[in-house]
């Protein structure tokens, strides 16, 4: 069975069992070997709905592989990486974490931007607080995510390009983390990416941020030069790269990458 989790990845210990079969593509693993495999991939939260789609897809082609995705700040993530982590993708939410495992000599090839997702600001549905637009947040009770985080460093170029000069109430570890405290009402409003937006549903409203889309975050993936399943690595960054992928992607919010 698939698992989903966050913070730092399994130790290496619990990683899959020894290859026996070699993967052929995408279409399966080219065998009737009976090891089960493991590919984990480091990918930022924002990517935990449209990931876990396609994570379902891959193993439904691929017999006998769970994917184990590693939900985090695109920072944290990087970081790992860079430290050598136990895993075989990375997909960050901007390029310039991206870079930061790329510089450091951890991807396997060039990283390819496979999306774009825009910032948008949401409240409780159920909670009459006085927002109607973007400005009103000025005055309440808002978060954003923390600078480090591609979310953080996109909202606070929106807040100082909109003149907003009040400070969020708290600063939070990924956009995951700013959309909880939304709908638990523990916030008046937060800034999140449209996808995350579109994965509450009713549950929130949704405001458009002036100049967000000019101000898009560009979606980077790359295979691990340290990945334990080499093979696996490719064959998932193909599917994010394919048709399928890009279906997936923007069914859930995510715009194409741009040139």
């Amino acid at each position: 069975m698939r698992s989903v989790r966050r913070g730092p990845v399994l130790a290496a210990t619990l990683l899959a069992a020894p290859l026996l079969a070699a993967l052929t593509g995408c279409g399966g693993t080219g065998g009737s070997g009976t090891d089960d495999r493991t590919l984990v991939v480091l990918a930022a939260a924002s990517l935990s709905e449209s990931f876990g789609e396609l994570a379902e897809v891959f193993e439904d082609a691929n017999p006998g592989v769970d994917v184990r995705l590693s939900l985090d700040s695109s920072a944290t993530l990087a970081q790992q990486a860079v430290e050598g982590a136990p895993a075989d993708v990375l997909a960050t939410a901007d390029l310039r974490t991206m870079r930061t495992a790329a510089d450091a000599g951890a991807l396997a090839a060039e990283a390819e931007v496979f999306a774009t997702n825009a910032m948008v600001l949401v409240t409780p549905a159920d909670a009459d607080i006085g927002i109607t637009e973007f400005a009103d947040i000025m005055g309440t009770t808002y978060v954003v995510c923390v600078e480090s985080a591609p979310c953080g460093a996109i909202s606070r170029e929106l807040l100082d390009v909109n003149g907003i000069e009040s400070d969020p109430a708290s600063l939070e570890v990924d956009v995951k983390a700013v959309l909880t405290k939304v709908l638990l009402g523990e916030a008046d409003a937060g800034m999140v990416y449209a996808t995350d937006a579109a994965a509450a549903g009713d549950a929130v409203r949704t405001f458009e941020v002036p100049g967000a889309a000019g101000l898009l975050n560009d979606y980077p993936i790359a295979a691990l030069a340290e990945a334990p399943e080499p093979d696996l690595a490719r064959a998932w960054t193909d599917l994010v790269l394919s048709a399928e992928g890009q279906r997936v992607l923007a069914r859930r919010g995510f715009g194409p990458a741009r040139p």
